[in-house]
């Protein structure tokens, strides 16, 4: 029969009631502390820069994605990283619009006259069947791609307004800060039917800073009149070539 030895081993630092007797009336040493092993620490290598917030801060979203699997080992870092890149998305996405909004009726409280108060808002009035219309939103469709700053809509001009006349179709009101701004009904503020993203700018932008593009109202005016002025010059000296070759 096999004989099988057992050794009792209690839990470390454990003392027996004797034992504290004991040491109270002096008669054995102070129980060693317990062994406590050093906190862990991953082992950086020497080359690495190391990961501060502030270094984290310099990262760009590409760099932080890239730094996923280095990060996963340590909790404040991979959170960090985390709060880092919902900032920059969330950021990207702030005060942008960048393309004209179809809405409704039933829409236009919300996204016009509820507007943030720092945001200009350009409603467009249409109706599909009139010429003068397409000829304007093609205008305002570059506008709002490159002044994504200001908030560009578009409405059916009697879901809008009921009983609204066609013959004042194309129209554009400016709103801010729930109120109107500005009123266009037609093309004539615009050059008629030879208006371009930058005469219709020019006319947006001629008391108020409605067009925004992130830079500041003064850069915008300047940029829209330099690109207005070299196109007439354009336009003339083709005209001028043209004469010359008859």
């Amino acid at each position: 029969m096999a004989d099988y030895h057992f050794v009792y081993k209690d839990v470390e630092g454990a003392t027996t009631q004797w034992d504290d007797i004991q040491r109270k009336l002096g008669n054995l040493p102070e129980k060693p502390a317990p062994f406590k092993p050093a906190p862990f620490a991953p082992r950086a290598d020497a080359d690495e820069q190391p990961r501060s917030k502030e270094w984290l801060d310099a990262r760009d979203p590409d760099e932080l994605e890239e730094l996923e699997d280095d990060l996963d080992d340590d909790r404040f870092l991979e959170q960090y990283r985390r709060m880092r890149l919902a900032e920059l998305k969330e950021a990207a996405k702030t005060a942008r619009f960048g393309t004209i909004q179809p809405i409704t009726g039933s829409d236009f409280v919300r996204e016009v006259s509820q507007a943030p108060p720092d945001v200009w808002v350009v409603v467009f009035l249409y109706k599909d069947a009139i010429p003068e219309c397409g000829l304007l939103e093609t205008c305002l469709e570059e506008l709002a791609t490159k002044y994504a700053e200001t908030k560009f809509v578009k409405i059916i001009s009697t879901d809008c307004i009921p009983n609204y006349p066609d013959r004042n179709v194309p129209t554009i009101l400016v709103y801010n800060n729930s109120a109107v701004k500005g009123t266009y009904v037609g093309l004539q503020k615009f050059g008629g039917k030879k208006c371009t993203p930058e005469s219709v700018a020019l006319a947006l932008c001629h008391s108020d800073p409605v067009l925004n593009d992130g830079q500041g109202g003064n850069n915008v005016m300047e940029g829209v009149r330099r690109k207005f002025i070299e196109k007439v010059v354009s336009e003339l000296e083709t005209r001028e070539g043209e004469d010359d070759s008859d």
